[in-house]
C-alpha cells in the first residue's frame, strides 16, 4: 500500500504547529515573569507576536518544493534512499550508500519543454515519486505536488511538474543557496534550445564534452528534425491551423538557431577540459563558464553564458 505525501504534508504541518505553539507559550511565560519581577504591567503586553516567534509553521509551497530538490539530490547522489544526511558531496564515490536506488551515471540530467523524453528530469522525478510513495498511490501524490506547484486548467500534473523544473526550479535553487548553486543548469538561452541540470560536487574535466556528445548533439538533432517537419506542415495547413502552426516554427526556429550558437560555445569549451576547484567557492568555479567569447570560422563572434546567469 502506497503513501500520500498529502498526509506526510498534514503530519508535519501539525507538528510544525505543536512547535510553534509551545515556544510561544513558553515566551510569553517568560515575559510575564520578567514583567512582574521588574513591575511593568503597565508598559509592558507579555502576549507575542506570531511573526516574532523563532521557528516556523510549515507552508505547503515550501515543503513541495524543498521535497523535489531532495529528489532531484536523490537523482544526483548527495542523498541516498539508504543513509541519513548527506551521502555524498565531494571527495571518493561509496557505491554501496546507493542499494535501493542508483543515481544518474554521470551526473547530468538533460531538461524538455516537452513530455516524453525518458531521460528528462521530470521522467527521473516521477519514477522516483512511485518508487517512494508507490505505484498506487502515484495519481494522487502527483496531483497534490501539481496543485501546489499551481497547476492550470489547461495542464496535466505531469506537464505542470515539468514547466516547474524547466522554467522555475533553478530560480528558487538560487534563492534558497543564496546565489551559490550546487546545481548548475546548464542552458542555451530564453527560447529553451537545449537545458540540462548537473550536480557541482560531480563535475569533472570531462562533463562538457560528456554533455556535448551525449546530450546536446543528439538533442540539437531531433530540434532541427522536428522543425523541418513543423516547416513542412506549415505549408500544407490553411487558414488557423496555419497560424498557430507558424507560430509554433517560429518558436521552434529561434530555439534551434539559440541551440547552434549555443553548441558552438559548448564544443569550443569542451575541447579546453575546463577543471574546477571546489575549494575555490562557487562562484569562481561559475564564471568559468560565463561571457564565453568565440570567434567561428566564418569570423561571426559570439559571446555566451554556458550557465544560467546569477543576477
Amino acid at each position: 500500500m502506497g503513501r500520500l505525501i498529502a498526509d506526510k504534508y498534514r503530519e508535519w504541518e501539525e507538528e510544525c504547529r505543536r512547535r510553534f505553539d509551545t515556544l510561544k507559550a513558553n515566551e510569553e511565560e517568560l515575559n510575564r515573569i520578567f514583567i512582574e519581577i521588574y513591575g511593568l504591567q503597565d508598559e509592558l503586553s507579555p502576549e507575542v507576536e506570531d511573526k516574532d516567534v523563532t521557528v516556523r509553521l510549515a507552508d505547503r509551497e515550501r515543503e513541495i518544493k524543498s521535497l523535489i530538490s531532495y529528489l532531484i539530490g536523490i537523482e544526483f547522489g548527495r542523498y541516498s534512499l539508504d543513509v541519513e544526511g548527506l551521502a555524498y558531496a565531494g571527495g571518493e564515490w561509496d557505491s554501496s550508500k546507493y542499494i535501493t536506488y542508483q543515481p544518474d551515471a554521470d551526473g547530468i540530467v538533460p531538461l524538455y519543454p516537452k513530455l516524453g523524453m525518458e531521460n528528462s528530469l521530470t521522467a527521473r522525478i516521477i519514477g522516483l515519486i512511485k518508487l517512494i510513495y508507490g505505484e498506487d498511490t502515484y495519481r494522487e501524490n502527483i496531483d497534490f505536488i501539481a496543485e501546489t506547484l499551481g497547476k492550470k486548467n489547461n495542464m496535466s500534473s505531469e506537464e505542470t511538474l515539468n514547466a516547474y523544473l524547466c522554467d522555475d526550479f533553478y530560480a528558487d535553487h538560487l534563492k534558497i543557496y543564496q546565489k551559490r548553486p550546487i546545481y548548475w543548469m546548464f542552458s542555451s538561452g530564453k527560447y529553451s534550445g537545449f537545458k540540462c541540470l548537473i550536480y557541482m560536487h560531480r563535475y569533472n574535466e570531462d562533463t562538457l564534452a560528456r554533455i556535448n556528445g551525449k546530450y546536446f548533439l543528439p538533442d540539437s538533432t531531433i530540434l532541427k528534425n522536428e522543425l523541418d517537419e513543423l516547416t513542412a506542415a506549415v505549408a500544407k495547413a490553411e487558414g488557423r491551423e496555419r497560424v498557430r502552426l507558424e507560430k509554433e516554427r517560429s518558436r521552434l526556429a529561434a530555439a534551434y538557431q539559440e541551440a547552434i550558437e549555443y553548441g558552438q560555445v559548448l564544443g569550443h569549451m569542451a575541447d579546453q577540459y575546463i577543471r574546477i576547484d571546489l575549494d575555490d567557492g562557487v562562484k569562481v568555479n561559475y564564471e568559468k563558464f560565463q561571457n564565453v567569447e568565440l570567434v567561428t570560422d566564418s569570423g561571426a563572434k559570439i559571446k555566451k553564458n554556458l550557465l544560467v546567469p546569477i543576477k
